[in-house]
């Protein structure tokens, strides 16, 4: 299925402003906001995480299906999809995971 399909099929996103990924530390090693460019890899990351609890191997390799086309883009271009090299850096590494912090949106009357 193509991408545009697959985000019609995901949760919504309109309550969080960001996810933070976190490395094995606890350090904050990327941040995914939702913003024109960006919502389509946050709607993918906080399903992988609703799913899987963390960005582990298996949790990748579904976060790949998802991006269909795009992750076929990633491969030829390193550099290109940020969001998506981070799922390919994880295949194949069973203990290797990111865990998620999310960031909501509030607002202000």
């Amino acid at each position: 299925m193509a991408f545009a399909d697959n985000l019609k099929s995901l949760p919504r996103i309109s309550h969080i402003a960001a996810i933070q990924l976190l490395d094995s530390d606890g350090a904050v090693c990327g941040t995914i906001e939702n913003k024109p460019g960006q919502t389509g890899s946050l709607a993918i990351y906080n399903h992988l995480s609703q799913v899987y609890g963390a960005i582990n191997n298996e949790a990748a390799k579904k976060g790949l299906e998802l991006f269909s086309e795009h992750a076929d883009d990633a491969r030829q271009n390193p550099g290109k999809h940020p969001n998506i090299d981070r799922l390919l850096t994880l295949l194949g590494k069973e203990k290797g995971q990111l865990r998620i912090k999310h960031i909501f949106a509030t607002s202000v009357d």
